[in-house]
């Protein structure tokens, strides 16, 4: 089966070119490195050719909602159009657990960026569910691979200050194997929601994984710090109950990956880390 990764070679994207090469598919990453842009339409009629299945796990290069706006309904609207002129079976893109959550308040000026970008996630599902082709779209939660990138949003000074609210991170590596699954199952039409195997409370996620790279920040769990300065209520960044859950634990993780990360954005969401 030929399955064409949008951003598939970000993070997530590589990871899952890679388990799907293992299974004996036809992966064909698919970036403006490789000469494929959504925003233009560039290269897309050729490496569609022949598609089953489209995975995007692209990324808004800007968190500003008119930018991420203007990302997700361009790059999604020539998707489809290429999409249906190919003759692909099956659309899945990768999003975030509480996406309509996170969106539906008035922002403060302090949360505009991230409900913006939000709301432009919202759009881009909207689009996917409204379109002709039979799709899937993936929930997943917060990655590992981010722990520091949470710590250093919520930083001032030595002290690190985040709501005690509940969160349910997975590695990368459980979430390329989740997208795989799905992409290579028949299209839900709606939404799957994927989660690690533990929850935690937010404060004590960050708190270990700064502890397993020997920084000494200080971390407080404080109500009204929230999450990337989004209020935040207890379940917002939990999956629901019948989520299908990863396997690394993050301890185990931690032993293995714990290491000062070159070159990794700050990201606020699991899903901007699947970057283009």
């Amino acid at each position: 089966m030929k399955i064409v990764v949008i951003g598939g070679t970000g993070l997530i994207g590589s990871k899952l070119v890679s388990k799907l090469r293992e299974h004996g598919h036809e992966a064909v990453p698919a970036s403006p490195n490789s000469g494929v842009n959504t925003l233009t339409g560039e290269g897309l009629a050729e490496v569609l050719k022949g598609a089953s299945v489209v995975v995007d796990v692209s990324n808004s290069p800007s968190f500003e909602e008119t930018e991420a706006m203007k990302f997700f309904t361009t790059a999604t609207n020539n998707l489809i159009q290429y999409e249906k002129a190919a003759g692909v079976r099956h659309h899945v893109a990768l999003s975030v657990v509480g996406t309509g959550r996170l969106a539906e308040k008035k922002p403060s000026d302090a949360e505009k960026t991230i409900r913006g970008y939000f709301r432009a996630k919202l759009m881009q599902e909207k689009l996917i569910a409204e379109s002709s082709i039979p799709y899937s779209i993936v929930h997943a939660t917060q990655f590992f691979e981010f722990v520091k990138s949470i710590a250093d949003a919520s930083t001032a000074g030595t002290t690190v200050r985040v709501a005690p609210v509940l969160i349910q991170p997975m590695a990368a590596d459980d979430v390329a194997s989740a997208v795989g699954r799905v992409a290579v199952g028949p299209a839900i039409n709606g939404i799957v929601e994927v989660g690690g195997p533990q929850q935690f409370r937010l404060d004590e996620f960050v708190r270990q994984g700064l502890s397993a790279r020997n920084d000494s920040r200080t971390v407080v769990a404080d109500p009204a710090a929230g999450y990337f300065g989004i209020e935040v209520d207890e379940r917002a960044l939990v999956p629901g109950d019948n989520a299908r859950l990863g396997e690394i634990r993050f301890d185990t993780w931690l032993k293995d990956s714990a290491k000062p990360a070159a070159n990794v954005p700050s990201q606020p969401t699991a899903a901007v880390a699947a970057s283009r």
